[in-house]
């Protein structure tokens, strides 16, 4: 299969947010993230989403491939969609390493360029929470859920440790742009019940932790975060004339780790996983 790229039509605005997106995953190593601290979670949807020979699964915010190419092991047809060209170039060299067959489309999930009702098994693992606006999401995910097929999502919660690190670097960020909301809220079930509606059904949610031992300790952690995860990288950037406020969010930072339990044996990040059925 070969990258396409949507032709869906956005706003200049709209086209100015997300290029910034698009650079700011490009920053530092994603996936070095995705492979050294969190690669357990993208096997935890697919099994989740039932996912297996003779399913069509589309993964939106795919990254590079850290829940779609555990769903293409299974012998599943699968399509890896991510804004970020970048990380999906990444994704494309694992799984040919592999000897694995997806698609690999360059899109913003909020103006898929897909037909209605495409796919069996619609899913994002901790990606499409980080797109700016929720309902737009959440809207575009239905569409191309066949009836009877499977959302499932895989979401930081707010009160979890990496909706913490949002918080503790939210006072050091640029505000975000009218309209945004913050990606941890994608791990409120009542906030993500509200966005689909009625629109699913067999609703299954629950919280869970992904254990991590990846750090000895917060300034570990900290560092490890400031050289590869876009979102900090783009904050540090942003205060980098300020010596003062670097130091701060480098203490607090720490800090938070450390309050995680980091060199206590593995820490506890907390996700929700939301699964059910297109309506």
């Amino acid at each position: 299969m070969t990258s396409e790229t949507t032709a869906a039509p956005v706003t200049v605005d709209d086209g100015a947010i997300k290029a910034k997106h698009r650079a700011m995953w490009a920053m530092g190593d994603y996936p070095a993230v995705a492979t050294e601290v969190v690669a357990d979670l993208g096997p935890v949807l697919v099994e989740a989403c039932g996912v297996g020979t003779g399913t069509t699964v589309l993964d939106v915010g795919a990254g590079s491939g850290n829940a779609a190419i555990p769903a293409a092991r299974t012998g599943a047809t699968v399509t890896a969609s991510d804004l970020t060209p970048e990380l999906l170039d990444v994704g494309r060299a694992a799984a040919a390493h592999e000897g694995l067959t997806l698609g690999w489309r360059e899109d913003d999930v909020e103006h898929l360029g897909l037909e209605d009702a495409s796919y069996d098994v619609v899913m994002s693992c901790i990606g499409a929470m980080f797109a700016p606006h929720h309902q737009e999401t959440a809207d575009e995910i239905a569409r191309v859920c066949r009836p009877g097929g499977t959302i499932g999502l895989l979401s930081w919660t707010p009160q979890g440790f990496i909706g913490q690190m949002f918080a503790t670097m939210k006072p050091y960020a640029p505000p975000p742009p009218p309209g945004a909301q913050p990606p941890p809220l994608w791990g409120d079930v009542e906030h993500v019940r509200g966005l689909f509606g009625d629109r699913v059904t067999d609703v299954e949610a629950t919280t869970r932790m992904l254990a991590v031992d990846r750090f000895v300790d917060g300034e570990e952690f900290r560092d490890f975060f400031k050289a590869t995860y876009g979102p900090m990288i783009a904050v540090y950037a942003a205060i980098a004339d300020d010596p003062d406020k670097v130091a701060a969010l480098d203490g607090a930072l720490a800090d938070l780790a450390d309050r995680f339990g980091v060199g206590d044996g593995a820490m506890q990040w907390e996700y929700l996983l939301f699964t059910a059925h297109r309506t």
